[in-house]
């Protein structure tokens, strides 16, 4: 008989294919690094949100068999809320986050998520439990699935009935439970085969989440795809798809995209100089002036608030790195600023940053919305600071706009203009520019990670992220200058130069 937990169930939801290979072609699933820091701050909401209901008891976490009973024995000793109560029905198990238990086999269900909103596949997950749980004989009154409330601001201790969103969806849920029937006993057919089973590429395979077996399906396809074509909307992809446009070939025959990610597909197939707008590349340039300035922020995005002023998965800036040079021909210097773990790093980031830069200067970013928008944040948080910051917020220019115009393509770029792809296209073979030679942190996810563990690292594992974190971060600005040195000698040779692979 098939055994299915509710979130595998939730997986055949958006795909039954995807459940056939988690069971069959367990090597077909492509883990997601990122995927632990999502179950981690799962966790920390759904381990925050059982004290919603006043006092609970936690069935631990192990054996299923084990949870099961213990679940059965604090149900009938009255035990009021429990948390992680745990049932299994004909092989189909669930364990729900807030059981409410009301005697007599009546009970409300709690499903505790740390969205900001509650989704469809949300609505499945507790569909899937309200099934097992009446499928045992229990009585479910209500069913009710908890959000973070993205209007909720913290001022003091957390406030947990403020912090949280109930929905009652019990009868949205039980209107649905023909479905989870006709899905499960569909599911327990298809499993059982031995031959992978037929699914067409389509927008399930990008939502609500993207697909961890999308390389294996579309193996059969050319190299490189639709699918590979960067800077388009999935839907773009997905209707060139279906009328037979996949190849960079058939793209190119068709004209089916637009002049700008053609330059993608030209450079591809064929063996072109780098694409080089030198006037468009001197008109940006002659935007800038001294002194330059090169900013980058990290920052992290903690679900539940934790400093008074901070709303759930509000970016709290914790970093920068400050590369600069005064005047024409100057030395590269570098400051830099990161705090220390376990209090607000805010205000201390505004502080040094407006120390730091100077009035006026001309400071660039690589993709500017993103420093833009917190210094706005910034700015409102701290009216004190408030015009030192609008000046730094006002004279920034955007790195990356030669790059996203395609002024500055090479194919090696790969159709991105992620300084993570156009600095090694410029820059090949360079170990001290190479992201992957870095320890510890290597992207911005990473370094989101490692600061929000950082407080509960014991002092030398911190110490050492510490450093691994100012690395990164300096890379990141460093390579900012680099770039521009490229731009430099571009617009510093005539119009009609040859070019040749970087």
């Amino acid at each position: 008989m098939l055994a299915l937990s509710k979130s595998r169930y939730c997986a055949a939801v958006q795909c039954p294919k995807l459940l056939w290979l988690m069971l069959h072609r367990p090597e077909s699933v492509q883990a997601d690094p990122a995927n632990q820091a999502v179950l981690d701050r799962g966790n920390a909401v759904g381990d925050l949100a059982m004290g919603l209901f006043g006092a609970y008891t936690e069935v631990p976490f192990g054996d299923l068999g084990g949870m099961i009973r213990e679940t059965q024995r604090l149900l009938e000793a009255g035990t009021p809320v429990i948390a992680e109560a745990s049932f299994s029905l004909d092989g189909l198990f669930c364990s729900v986050d807030i059981l409410l238990n009301r005697g007599g086999k009546r009970v409300s269900v709690v499903e505790v998520k740390s969205a900001l909103h509650i989704s469809d596949m949300n609505r499945h997950d507790a569909a899937f439990q309200y099934y097992v749980l009446t499928g045992l004989g229990y009585q479910v009154e209500r069913i009710s699935l908890c959000c973070l409330n993205p209007a909720y601001v913290r001022q003091g201790p957390l406030e947990l009935e403020k912090l949280f969103l109930l929905t009652d969806v019990t009868e949205e849920i039980r209107g649905m439970q023909d479905g989870v029937a006709e899905r499960i006993e569909g599911l327990r057919r298809s499993m059982g085969q031995t031959e992978e089973p037929p699914e067409e590429i389509g927008e399930h395979c990008f939502s609500p989440y993207a697909c961890p077996c999308f390389a294996w399906c579309t193996q059969a396809l050319p190299r490189p795809n639709i699918f590979d074509v960067g800077g388009i909307q999935t839907r773009t992809k997905l209707a060139n798809y279906r009328k037979g446009i996949v190849s960079f070939a058939q793209i190119e025959a068709a004209k089916a995209l637009k002049p700008d990610r053609m330059v993608e597909i030209s450079q591809a197939l064929h063996e072109l100089p780098p694409v080089i707008d030198r006037p468009a590349i001197r008109a940006f340039l002659s935007g800038l002036r001294w002194p330059l300035y090169f900013l980058d922020f990290e920052s992290f995005m903690p679900a539940v608030p934790l400093y008074d002023g901070c709303r759930p998965y509000e970016q709290i800036v914790f970093q920068y790195s400050l590369h600069f040079i005064e005047r024409e021909g100057g030395e590269l210097h570098h400051r830099e600023h990161l705090a220390r773990p376990g209090a607000d790093p805010r205000r201390g980031v505004a502080e040094q940053l407006c120390r730091d830069i100077p009035p006026d200067a001309c400071t660039l970013a690589y993709n500017m919305t993103f420093e833009k928008a917190r210094i706005r944040g910034l700015a409102e948080l701290y009216p004190d600071l408030r015009e030192r910051l609008m000046n730094i917020h006002d004279h920034i220019v955007d790195l990356m706009v030669p790059f996203q115009k395609k002024h500055y393509y090479t194919r090696a770029m790969q159709g991105s203009y992620s300084i993570k792809y156009v600095l090694p296209a410029l820059y090949p073979g360079d170990p001290s520019l190479d992201y992957h030679n870095l320890e510890g942190v290597h992207n911005g996810g990473e370094a989101s990670a490692a600061f929000e563990r950082m407080e509960k690292m014991p002092p030398e594992e911190q110490a050492r992220f510490r450093a691994d974190l100012l690395r990164y971060c300096g890379l990141d600005t460093l390579a900012m200058v680099k770039v521009w040195e490229k731009l430099r000698e571009a617009a510093a040779l005539p119009d009609t130069a040859d070019e040749t692979e970087n």
